[in-house]
């Protein structure tokens, strides 16, 4: 009987690799995937004017935020909630079997959405009802790409080629508001339409080309994880993007019972959903991979990277279409293509530093490319802090070229890092639990953010429109109707390119005279009008961030040594010291001890492997 063929996820000298030709297709086709899929997580925020317009909808009517909201978050919460699931059902059942799926959905119900019938409020439902779908193809999508990756790669390739997908797909995000903002205005059915040919042909090539290398685990579905792990976690990230909207009379609704309820109950069942996993046989979330400190110290730096990252895109848009680009002469309707324009930079330095320290991190070890990036990410929030409301681009270009280049440094390492620690068949669900955390942290981020510039622009906006409308010749009570509008209503005309004050006056503009309607709908009142109270709003915001990334920096460089589960990279001197240690053990390089990462990551403990499958140490069972 022949050996059975060598493990393709060690990189072990003198062991055979699945081949240099195969692991460039599973990247290729992973990127692709999770870079479709981000670039769907924001493409709809610079085409939202026209999709709105398309079905007929006003966004800024009362009633309506609950519909701009839910076609922005929607996407990010499923994604949030289903990733870790995915990432299990992918160990369970084969990790390539649920990502070709995934494209499949992905494609499908980008097909559908294009060919929206309805009109008025019930297309945004539609709309809304359809994104949700085709965010369960992108959790699929996102869930399994880094473990079919790490199971493609040998060990000393994977930084390079976890860093290019994750890069890709953290770009993904900025590239889709250039892509919204060019299709848009052409024809809003080609922001969704956009995907399908990509989806299509993705579904066909990871059908006919990816492989099942990694180790498959077969068990028994954890039900009742799945169910309060979904209802808590749901429950947490709805309560927040109501929290974003005006409650009553308060400016938004985080005192509103039901959001209050929301986040309470869902903390409640995220509670009991841990003691679940602690009791069953086959927990869908593996809570012993905390144990492992590189899993642990990687994941909570990405998750306060993603705090302090995920509001940043909003921000920076609002920034720009709201006061930077009018100022200089941009007019409403064209703010939402520059904009995205406008930040090319921030996606340029992903590009540049996430593989450059992807490809170093495979020598070095991910600490401290993980935790200078924070650093550098911190230092710029600090310059954009300093930043005046009327900058100039050049100075504005390079602190976020600067931005994207430390968040590149430590995308890349960290998701290596992460990914290394786990043993093999723990890959699936380690990648969805990563996701989960990152996925939620944007949802969490846009909240934190939203909050605190729509409480900088609380303070004195609505004093100061008032006595601006009444001065340019607004009657008072027209003033104090605009006025007493709920900032977040003010914020979003600026998000989506609307010229705020003619939508916000309507017919009240023509019955004025034409130099003050002319001022009013201008360039400069608004811009001007806004600005003191949006930089108090920046300045709070931008603080977060610098705090987010610091203690991200502070979680990276706790994380240890070079740390790769099942390898052991001592030399032969080190090795025949230690050779009362399991050779299943998983080593740290800098001096830490040999850890279990499947039981715990306690010393000198074996770690237990279905038979049939490899070893921890690289060999297959069976091989000497």
């Amino acid at each position: 009987m022949p050996p059975a063929s060598p493990r393709p996820d060690t990189g072990l000298a003198g062991q055979e690799s699945p081949g240099t030709r195969y692991k460039w297709i599973a990247l290729s086709n992973t990127t692709l995937g999770v870079t479709m899929a981000t670039v769907n997580a924001s493409i709809m925020l610079i085409a939202l004017p026209d999709i709105f317009r398309g079905i007929g909808v006003n966004p800024l009517q009362p009633g309506n935020t609950s519909l701009l909201l839910w076609l922005i978050m929607g996407y990010l919460v499923v994604t949030a909630v289903l990733v870790v699931s995915f990432g299990r059902l992918g160990d369970m059942f084969g990790r390539v079997r649920m990502f070709n799926l995934g494209f499949a959905i992905f494609a499908a119900f980008s097909v559908l959405l294009s060919l929206t019938w309805l009109h008025g409020t019930a297309a945004a439902w539609f709309l809304i009802v359809m994104r949700i779908l085709q965010g369960v193809g992108g959790a699929m999508l996102m869930a399994n790409s880094s473990a079919i990756l790490t199971d493609a790669f040998p060990t000393n390739e994977r930084g390079l080629a976890l860093g290019l997908n994750q890069v890709a797909a953290i770009a993904g995000s900025f590239i889709g508001l250039v892509l919204g903002g060019v299709l848009g205005p052409i024809n809003w059915r080609f922001v969704f339409l956009v995907s399908v040919p990509f989806g299509v042909a993705g579904t066909i090539w990871s059908y006919l080309k990816l492989r099942e290398l990694g180790v498959r685990r077969p068990a028994r579905l954890d039900g009742w994880g799945n169910v309060t792990f979904a209802a808590g976690l749901i429950a947490v990230l709805v309560g927040i993007t109501y929290g974003i909207q005006p409650y009553g009379g308060h400016t938004m609704g985080w005192t509103s019972p039901l959001v209050i309820g929301l986040i309470a109950g869902g903390i409640v069942v995220l509670a009991v959903f841990c003691v679940i996993e602690t009791k069953v046989a086959e927990p869908m979330f593996q809570l012993a991979l905390f144990k492992i400190r590189p899993f642990t110290a990687g994941n909570l730096a990405s998750l306060l990277s993603s705090l302090g990252r995920g509001g940043l895109m909003f921000i920076l848009i609002i920034w720009l279409q709201g006061i930077y680009l009018p100022i200089h002469g941009y007019s409403f309707s064209r703010t939402p293509l520059w904009a995205g324009i406008a930040m090319l930079p921030l996606t340029v330095g992903f590009l540049i530093a996430g593989p450059i320290s992807g490809w170093l991190s495979d020598r070095f070890g991910a600490r401290a490319f993980a935790t200078g990036g924070m650093l550098v990410a911190a230092a710029s929030f600090l310059l954009l802090q300093r930043l005046p409301i009327d900058f100039a681009y050049w100075e504005f270009a390079g602190i976020i070229l600067l931005n994207g280049i430390g968040m590149g440094l430590f995308a890349s390492p960290n998701r290596a890092g992460i990914m290394n620690s786990l043993p093999p068949e723990r890959r699936g669900v380690g990648a969805g639990m990563s996701a989960t955390f990152q996925n939620s942290a944007m949802v969490l981020s846009i909240g934190i953010f939203f909050t605190l510039i729509i409480l900088g622009l609380a303070s004195t906006l609505s004093g100061t429109l008032s006595h601006g409308l009444i001065a340019q010749g607004v009657p008072r009570a027209d003033a104090a109707r605009v006025a007493a509008l709920p900032p977040v209503s003010i914020m979003f005309a600026a998000l989506l390119g609307y010229n705020p004050v003619q939508t916000l006056l309507g017919n009240v503009v023509s019955k004025l005279p034409a130099k003050n309607a002319a001022y009013l709908t201008g360039h400069t009142f608004f811009p001007s009008l806004i600005s003191a109270p949006f930089q108090h709003g920046l300045t709070l915001a931008f603080y977060f961030a610098i705090a987010a990334c610091l203690i991200a920096a502070l979680a990276s460089l706790l994380r240890g040594g070079k740390y790769v589960h099942g390898v052991d990279p001592m030399p032969a001197g080190r090795a025949a010291r230690s050779a009362a240690v399991p050779a299943a053990a998983g080593f740290a390089v800098n001096g830490d001890q040999p850890v279990s990462a499947v039981n715990g990551g306690q010393p000198g403990q074996r770690d237990h492997f279905p038979a049939g499958t490899a070893s921890a140490a690289g060999r297959p069972s069976g091989q000497r």
